[in-house]
C-alpha cells in the first residue's frame, strides 16, 4: 500500500506528471517507487529507496507514451526491494498494474496461476493481478473486461489502476482503499489523495466502493460494480496546491505545527456564540442526544477519542473509547440507541472504517469526526464534523489532533442533554475563543529547543499526566517515539509506581503536565516527588498555578485557562520537544520510518 498517480493527456509531460504526482505523496511514506507507460507496449521503471533513487534511472528520452501510472510502495507483502516495487505486470510484459491495499486472497489465486505455469517474480499480493488480467486477455476478453474479471476474483481491500500495451486506457477501481480522480479541460488524473495533481486542477471525483473508471485522452467514465455508467458528482477542493508546499519551513511538521492557531480558528468558526454562550454544529443539526457514545480510533485519533470519553461523562453521557482494530473484531455490545464516532484524521483509515462498518451492520448511528470532505468516513457515516483544519502533509499528525480535541469539544456541547448543569459553558468558549491566541503564545515563547539540549542523549523519555492530561502524555509519547525513534512511554500519572518507577532513572527524564491547583494537580504534584526521588529529570508542562516549578528540573510554560483546553497548549509544546529532538537527531522527520500517513489496510 501508499501512494497511486495515473495520468492521461499529459502529452511528453507524462513521465514528468508521474513523477511530481509521486513526490507530492512522499508524505505517505513509502519504500519503493516505479512508474509504467503504455503505448503499443507498456515501459516499466522501478526502484528501492526515495524517490530520487528512481529518477536517477528513469530516461526520459527513451520513455513514451501520454498514458501512465506510478506507485509508491508501503511494504506489506514482501520486504523493500526492486522485484517487489510497483507496477507489476504480466510475464510477456502487456499489463501493468498499481495496487493499495491487501488481497486477502492471493495466496489461492496464486497456486492457481502457478499450476498454469505462471511464474512470479515478486513475493507482493499484488502480482496475481496482471497475471490475471493477462489470462482473460489471452482468452479473447477486451482490456475492460480483462480488468474487471481480475478483479471478481479479488477478496479483500484494493484501489488497483492498470494499463494495457495498445489500450490507451488507465482503467481503475477502490474497494475499502481511497481513490479519486482529477478532471481537466485536457486531461484527467487518478490518485489515492488529492495533492498529487492538485497543481493541474481542483475539480474531483471522489470513488466509491465497487466503483470503475476509465481515463481516457478523449474523457473519463465511471461504472458502478455490475458495469452500469454512473453520473458522478464534481465537487471542488477547497484548499490549492500552494497550501501543500512547506512555505519556507523546513520540514511539514514544523509548518503544520506553526499552522495550528490557524486550524483552530477555522474549526471554531460560526460554532461557537460569546453572545449567547452557546454551540452550533450546523451539520449535526438532525443529531438526537444518544443514550451512550462509542468511539472508535487509531493512533493519535485514539488519544483525542481518550479526551473526548472523559468529557462526555462529564455531562452524564456514558461513554467509551476503542482501539478501532479491536473493535471490529471483538464486537463490544451495543446497547440501544448509541452513537459510534470514528474518529479519522483521513477519513480512510482501515480499521476505523471496518469498525464504524461493524457497528454500523449492527443498527448503530454513527458519526465521522475527520478533516477530510469526501472521505469514506465521511460518506459512509449519518453524519459528519469536519475539523477544517487544511491538509496535513506530515506523517505525524499534528494540527490535526489539536483540531480533534477543539472538535470533540463542540461534539460533546451539541450532545450535551437538556437539563445538565451548563454553568461552564460561558467559560469554556471563552476559553475556546481565546485558544489560538495561546497557541501562538505558546509558539513564540517555547524554550523547547533549548531544553532538547539538555536532554539530548538521555536512554528514555518518560510522559505523564491525569485526565484530560492523559491522552496528551500518550500523544506526547507518541509524537516523540515517531519522529526520534527514541523510547518513549505515556502513563497516567498514577500508575507509575504500579510499575514503570522500576525504569526510570537519572537517565529517564519525565514530562509531566499540571495544570490548575485542584487535587489533580496536588496528586501529580506527588508523583513529581516520586520519581524526583530517583533523581530522574522532571520537566514540568504547566501553568504555573500549582506551583509545580519548585520541584521541577525545567519548565515549559503554557498559558492559563479552561481547564478543557489547556491540554491543547500542553500537547503543542510536546509537539516542539518532539520536533526539536528529531531535528537535532537528524531523523527524516516528516517520512519516518515503517509508518505511512493514512492506513489504508487492516
Amino acid at each position: 500500500m501508499c501512494g497511486i498517480i495515473g495520468c492521461v493527456g499529459r502529452g511528453d509531460r507524462t513521465v514528468e506528471t508521474l513523477l511530481s504526482g509521486l513526490s507530492t505523496l512522499e508524505y505517505r511514506g513509502y519504500d519503493s517507487a516505479g512508474i509504467a507507460l503504455a503505448n503499443g507496449s507498456i515501459d516499466v521503471v522501478k526502484k528501492q529507496g526515495e524517490l530520487d533513487a528512481l529518477e536517477q534511472v528513469v530516461d526520459t528520452t527513451t520513455l513514451s507514451g501520454s498514458v501512465g501510472i506510478g506507485h509508491t510502495r508501503w511494504s506489506t507483502h514482501g520486504p523493500p526491494s526492486d522485484r517487489n516495487a510497483h507496477p507489476h505486470t504480466d510475464t510477456e510484459g502487456n499489463v501493468a498494474v498499481v495496487h493499495n491495499g491487501i488481497i486477502e486472497n492471493y495466496q489461492e489465486l496464486r497456486d492457481e496461476l502457478e499450476r498454469e505455469g505462471v511464474v512470479f517474480t515478486s513475493d507482493t499480493d499484488s502480482e496475481v493481478v496482471p497475471h490475471l488480467m493477462a489470462r482473460s486477455l489471452h482468452e479473447g476478453a477486451s482490456p475492460r473486461d480483462a480488468f474487471r474479471d481480475a478483479i471478481s476474483q479479488l477478496e479483500g481491500s484494493y484501489a488497483i489502476a492498470a494499463v494495457v500495451a495498445g489500450a490507451d486506457t488507465i482503467f481503475a477501481v477502490r474497494q475499502d482503499s481511497p481513490l479519486v480522480l482529477g478532471i481537466d479541460d485536457d486531461a484527467y488524473y487518478l490518485a489515492s489523495d488529492v495533492p498529487a495533481f492538485l497543481e493541474y486542477t481542483r475539480d474531483v471525483v471522489y470513488l466509491e466502493d465497487g466503483q470503475f473508471a476509465e481515463l481516457r485522452a478523449d474523457g473519463w467514465t465511471v461504472f458502478d460494480h455490475e458495469g452500469t455508467e454512473t453520473t458522478p458528482t464534481v465537487d471542488t477542493v477547497e484548499w490549492s496546491a500552494e497550501q501543500t508546499g512547506k512555505s519556507g519551513y523546513d520540514h511539514f511538521m514544523l509548518k503544520e505545527i506553526n499552522e495550528q492557531p490557524t486550524a483552530l480558528r477555522q474549526c471554531l468558526s460560526g460554532r461557537v456564540d460569546e453572545v449567547s454562550g452557546g454551540v452550533t454544529v450546523d451539520e449535526l443539526d438532525d443529531l438526537d442526544t444518544p443514550s451512550a457514545v462509542q468511539f472508535v480510533a487509531c493512533g493519535t485519533s485514539y488519544h483525542a477519542a481518550l479526551y473526548a470519553t472523559t468529557l462526555l461523562h462529564e455531562v452524564g453521557i456514558p461513554a467509551n473509547a476503542y482501539l478501532a482494530s479491536e473493535y471490529a473484531t471483538t464486537h463490544p455490545p451495543l446497547p440501544n440507541d448509541t452513537l459510534v464516532v470514528g474518529i479519522t484524521q483521513s477519513g480512510e483509515t482501515a480499521d476505523t472504517l471496518s469498525a464504524l462498518r461493524n457497528a454500523e451492520s449492527r443498527g448503530a448511528e454513527t458519526l465521522a469526526l475527520t478533516n477530510v470532505v469526501g472521505s469514506s468516513a465521511a460518506r459512509e457515516c449519518d453524519h459528519a464534523l469536519y475539523l477544517r483544519a487544511g491538509p496535513e502533509i506530515g506523517v505525524a499528525a499534528t494540527k490535526t489532533f489539536s483540531s480533534q480535541l477543539v472538535g470533540v469539544n463542540l461534539l460533546v456541547e451539541r450532545l450535551r442533554p437538556s437539563g445538565s448543569p451548563t454553568g461552564e459553558l460561558r467559560s469554556l468558549i471563552a476559553g475556546l475563543r481565546d485558544l489560538p491566541g495561546h497557541v501562538q503564545q505558546v509558539l513564540d515563547d517555547s524554550t523547547a529547543l533549548e531544553l532538547v539540549d539538555e536532554l539530548f542523549g538521555a536512554e528514555a523519555f518518560f510522559f505523564i499526566g491525569r485526565g484530560l492530561h492523559y491522552p496528551v502524555a500518550l500523544e506526547g509519547a507518541l509524537k516523540f517515539k515517531e519522529i526520534t525513534y527514541e523510547h518513549a512511554e505515556g502513563f497516567a500519572a498514577g500508575e507509575l509506581k504500579h510499575g514503570p518507577l522500576a525504569l526510570v532513572t537519572e537517565n529517564t527524564p519525565v514530562f509531566a503536565i499540571v495544570t490548575g491547583d485542584d487535587e489533580e494537580a496536588r496528586k501529580t504534584l506527588g508523583n513529581i516527588k516520586e520519581v524526583e526521588a530517583r533523581d530522574a529529570p522532571v520537566v514540568a508542562v504547566t501553568d504555573g498555578k500549582a506551583e509545580v516549578e519548585r520541584y521541577a528540573d525545567y519548565v515549559l510554560e503554557i498559558p492559563e485557562t479552561h481547564e478543557r483546553t489547556s491540554p491543547v497548549l500542553a500537547n503543542v509544546q510536546l509537539q516542539l520537544v518532539a520536533y526539536h529532538m528529531a531535528a537535532r537527531l537528524g531523523r527524516s522527520i516528516d517520512k519516518p520510518r515503517n509508518l505511512a500517513k493514512s492506513v489504508t489496510v487492516e
